[in-house]
């Protein structure tokens, strides 16, 4: 999950060369009216939502001269983002998870509910962000079918959303076990699964999956897979580090992780975002380099098979396969 102006928790993918995603077919209109196209900022920002921002033209920041930019940039990006980090905390009484909680329970599950969802209600970054977290989905769903039926497969959907991935899972047979640190999205998810899944797929059994309230760390159990997409930008790789440990432990034959890339312009595009919040708050939002991402599975074991990248005009992701080394 990375935006611009704002970067909340999605994120996007394009083709890898190892494996070419199957793009949606868009089916909704598009509601523009308000819209101000961002053009040089992608998905990625921490305070705000871009999903719901004006644009900040180049010319806003063109203006000021160079050498004010620079000390401008480095002033307010490590001092006022870093104060409205903390006030967040405050007021949910946490760190980033409580943040992560109180924000999918309210304000962004009905901003994310209408992005995962099929409602014409939606502007051009929203849209964007759409088509390129159902890329995402696809693409692990190729990655699975790849190797063979997914009839009685185990699956962990760590940080499941609404059920984009879950329920077109279950609908393969998988058994699903799909969690979310947001009752409500859980609730959602829930609820769209019993709608979707009372007829069967062909010769596919379809499977109501077991979902659950709970928080990466708390999860347990032993799965043949396990996919944790778009959820690595609520964690600082110190964090994201021993998460991707404890996913790795509980899989049998692969791990599927997607995550907001950390390469030099999309930090300096993220410090940017971080300037010019918006009005209202999302989360805050970080960025990982893909060999730490590497490194942190060749620790407990693990090692990469296949890698892409999902990238739209709002929305960019890596996607990595990992198999016990």
């Amino acid at each position: 999950m990375a935006y611009s102006p704002s970067l909340s928790s999605h994120i996007a993918f394009q083709a890898n060369p190892r494996f070419s995603p199957l793009s949606p077919k868009p089916t909704h209109k598009l509601k523009t009216s308000s819209f101000r196209p961002l053009t040089a900022i992608p998905p990625l920002s921490v305070s705000g939502s871009v999903t719901d921002l004006p644009a900040v033209d180049g010319t806003t920041v063109a203006v000021i001269g160079g050498g004010s930019v620079a000390t401008l940039t480095a002033v307010l990006s490590l001092a006022e983002p870093e104060r409205r980090r903390r006030l967040q905390a405050e007021e949910v009484g946490g760190g980033d998870k409580e943040v992560v909680r109180e924000y999918f329970n309210n304000s962004g599950f009905q901003r994310w509910k209408k992005i995962y969802g099929e409602t014409d209600d939606v502007n051009k970054v929203q849209f964007d962000i759409r088509l390129g977290h159902s890329k995402t989905v696809e693409n692990v769903r190729k990655m699975l079918t790849d190797e063979g039926s997914l009839k009685r497969v185990t699956v962990c959907d760590a940080g499941c959303g609404t059920g984009c991935l879950a329920i077109p899972l279950a609908k393969e047979g998988t058994i699903v076990s799909a969690s979310d640190i947001s009752a409500a999205m859980v609730a959602e998810a829930e609820k769209q699964a019993k709608e979707q899944l009372s007829v069967g797929n062909g010769d596919a059994e379809p499977v109501m999956p077991k979902f659950e309230v709970r928080d990466l760390e708390s999860l347990d159990g032993r799965y043949d897979t396990v996919i944790c997409l778009d959820v690595l930008i609520h964690y600082p790789q110190s964090k994201a580090d021993g998460m991707i440990a404890h996913l790795a432990s509980l899989a049998e034959k692969r791990l599927i992780l997607s995550f907001a890339p950390k390469t030099l312009y999309y930090d300096l595009l993220k410090r940017g975002g971080e300037l010019f919040p918006g009005p209202s708050k999302a989360t805050r939002a970080y960025l990982h380099a893909e060999a730490d991402v590497e490194r942190a599975l060749n620790k407990v074991g693990w090692k990469i098979r296949k890698r892409g990248s999902i990238t739209m005009q709002f929305y960019f992701a890596r996607l990595v396969e990992a198999v016990p080394a």
